[in-house]
């Protein structure tokens, strides 16, 4: 009986003259997109300077997509270094292969030294990062569906997806239909993005625990998708590589989540000072903040820094040619 299946792009490169606009850079530049906009509105809803996500993607963009390739390659190390393997593919991250875990971590400390320039709390910025992570995972896997890769075992169903002979792994050539992975692995993340983004509105999760939530269930997902994949990877003990890390990073998120309290911290002026302070302190509300969100389009309360700052410049007579440009720089910044 002939089934109903879902079939695979035919094309995954288009050309523009002699540049090549291939499917799986566009996915994860929507995915980055993506991430950056929902960071942004929520990082704004806490009294953050606007579009200090673009300052802070500077960094992590650029850290995640190195740490995402160097743990691909450390869990798939058979086709960069295996009998038929070519090194100089590591660099060739178009074609697929950008490891999660990885892309967390490093991309972590892009976020964590991009605080530090914007003197940010960072682990306000990992909470306002939680849901819109793994909206812009579930985007980037679109980049798979083109490149038709992060398949699973052989499946006939209405929603298996149909791979090309070429594309398929070694050992499966007779197969057609196979569990589309990188679907169940899309509509997950979709699931925890609201999961999280309706128990942070809920909660008012503090101290990075939004973003811990977010890692455990991404964790749970990731162990079952993981099992149904047929790729080649590293495996112990009757379980792949990244499924032993999940295991890590489940239980080590629902450690951080039973030891570590926090509460939602929101930007107020003191003293004429940027300070943060509880969502639901009296200078939370003197401030504007309502349920721990400042209402949509209203301004910063650090925009009267700024304005205050500025100010005090124009007022300012230097004293010598070295303090003019001092206050030159900072206006800049």
């Amino acid at each position: 009986m002939d089934l109903a299946f879902i079939p695979s792009p035919s094309e995954s490169v288009w050309y523009l003259g002699p540049i090549p606009v291939r499917a799986y850079a566009l996915a994860l530049i929507a995915g980055i997109v993506a991430a950056c906009w929902i960071t942004e509105a929520r990082m704004r809803s806490r009294g953050a300077p606007k579009w200090a996500v673009l300052d802070i993607a500077v960094w992590a963009v650029p850290f995640g997509i190195i740490g995402g390739r160097l743990y691909h390659v450390f869990t798939s190390p058979e086709a960069y270094f295996g009998a038929e393997g070519d090194p100089w593919k590591i660099l060739a991250v178009w074609e697929g292969g950008l490891g999660i875990p990885g892309a967390i971590f490093l991309g972590g400390v892009g976020v964590w030294l991009a605080a530090r320039q914007l003197k940010l709390p960072f682990t306000m910025i990992a909470d306002s990062l939680a849901p819109g992570l793994p909206v812009a995972q579930a985007v980037g896997r679109l980049g798979n569906w083109f490149n038709q890769e992060l398949y699973g075992k052989p499946l006939e169903a209405f929603w298996a997806v149909e791979i090309d002979l070429e594309h398929r792994v070694a050992g499966f050539g007779q197969y057609s239909t196979f569990h589309p992975t990188f679907l169940y692995e899309l509509l997950w993340n979709l699931g925890v993005a609201l999961v999280v983004w309706v128990c942070d509105r809920r909660w008012k999760f503090g101290a990075a625990r939004a973003f811990a939530l977010y890692v455990a269930l991404y964790g749970v997902g990731r162990f079952w998708i993981e099992g149904l994949r047929i790729d080649p990877a590293e495996a112990f003990a009757g379980l792949r590589l990244n499924q032993w890390m999940s295991v890590v990073i489940i239980v080590g998120a629902i450690v951080y989540l039973l030891r570590v309290r926090g509460r939602r911290q929101v930007f107020v002026l003191e003293d004429g000072r940027p300070a943060t302070v509880d969502w639901d302190s009296s200078a939370a509300e003197a401030a504007g903040y309502v349920d721990g969100a400042l209402p949509r389009g209203t301004e910063s309360p650090l925009a009267g820094a700024t304005e205050s700052a500025a100010s005090d410049d124009d007022g300012a007579e230097p004293d010598s040619e070295e303090s003019t440009e001092a206050g030159s720089t900072r206006d800049d910044r």
